[in-house]
């Protein structure tokens, strides 16, 4: 038996095995393939003023902006520095009656049931030059026509497995009756023009519909696409949405798509610098929609530093040590012995692993461990 001592990793086997998705969805021509632009780092989507310009969805790696990486580096100074990432996925615009097949409707709700939350983008800004199908700028009337295609779509689903189940509950099989009876409660749901999301399911009440993929059951993050003029202090249409997101318990990310896409293209930092105090910016509006969206998935970052790389690691928050190793090498999951953990502020305030463990801040945690937010690992495990 073998025990090893994880610090980095620099072995082509080991991957991060996160694959979770966030969807930019939206009416056409409100600025999604814009949007999907300025935050993918490995792919361009064609952005033109036309319906259907986007037809197959593009696919992008973000990084997750992290300055604790940074002063980890700083400390560290390691051969290399790995951010985390999340993927970003740009959807076809979607028109009322979508649910029904209605211009590329069928295409959209598929492509949607792949992904794990949704980036709405809503139109907040008055330009004539720029085609809308809907008449005069309303962000809730856009916000409601996708709410109502993905419930509608849902409610076609619902009572289809509704019917199929109905002639299975003669078995007695009890998760049998726990779906039939939710899939009921969602139908009541969805009737009265609500998302599954919203009616508090529990654990297990989610579990037994889980593998329906319901459209309206996706965490929303929602982005009024502002003018120029108003992405500072937004303006009356993204006022209205704020106020309606707020009342649902979702987030608004109010910015200036354009803006963004074309920050996102300055590769010399110091015209990137330049420009953003052009536009009196302390940041990107990107790296917040990064951040939201990250929080949105529910994921948590925790850091391997050592003089081959300092890396940011994704895992589920509520993870434990084991499963936080997995994404390392699942073989460090299975033969798991402890996990050496230092706190992020500790690190930077000792200012090394050395000093951290002569001041007693380096802790051995066991497989019960939940890995907290920034936590600095390294892990022990037989081979």
């Amino acid at each position: 038996m073998i025990q090893r001592r994880v610090t980095a990793i620099n072995q082509p086997k080991i991957i991060n095995n996160m694959a979770l998705k966030a969807g930019i969805v939206g009416l056409p021509n409100v600025g999604k393939s814009t949007l999907f632009n300025a935050v993918s780092n490995s792919a361009k989507a064609q952005a033109s003023n036309y319906r259907f310009c986007t037809i197959e969805p593009n696919t992008g790696l973000v990084n997750v902006p992290d300055p604790r990486m940074d002063k980890l580096a700083e400390l560290v100074q390691p051969q290399r520095t790995v951010p985390t990432q999340i993927e970003i996925v740009d959807i076809a615009g979607l028109v009322r009656g979508a649910s029904k097949g209605e211009g590329l409707g069928n295409k959209f709700l598929a492509n949607i049931r792949e992904v794990d939350a949704i980036i709405h983008v809503i139109r907040c800004f008055e330009d004539e030059n720029i085609l809308r199908d809907e008449g005069a700028i309303n962000p809730l009337s856009d916000k409601e026509i996708i709410e109502t295609e993905l419930q509608l779509k849902d409610l076609d689903g619902v009572e289809r497995k509704i019917a199929r189940t109905e002639k299975m509950l003669k078995t007695g099989d009890a998760k049998l009756k726990l779906e039939y009876d939710v899939l009921l409660r969602c139908k009541e749901h969805l009737n009265k023009g609500k998302g599954i999301i919203s009616m508090g399911l529990t654990k297990d009440e989610k579990e037994a519909i889980a593998e329906n993929f319901f459209l309206s059951d996706k965490p929303v993050l929602y982005v009024a696409n502002v003018d120029e003029a108003s992405m500072h202090t937004g303006n009356k249409f993204s006022d209205a949405l704020v106020a309606a997101a707020k009342a649902e318990g979702s987030e608004v990310i109010v910015m200036t798509n354009a803006i963004e896409s074309q920050i996102a293209e300055l590769e010399d930092p110091e015209d990137k610098a330049m420009f953003m105090e052009e536009y009196k910016m302390t940041e990107p509006a990107l790296d917040r929609l990064i951040h939201s969206t990250y929080k949105l998935l529910n994921l948590s970052t925790y850091f391997t530093a050592g003089v081959q790389e300092v890396r940011a690691w994704t895992i589920h928050q509520g993870w434990k040590a084991p499963q936080a190793a997995s994404v390392i090498h699942t073989d460090f999951e299975k033969g798991f012995i402890k996990a050496e953990v230092i706190a992020y502020d500790d690190f930077i305030t000792y200012k090394s692993e050395a000093a951290c463990r002569e001041n007693g801040k380096l802790r051995i945690e066991g497989k019960e461990y939940i890995v907290h937010d920034g936590d600095v690992m390294h892990f022990r495990f037989n081979v």
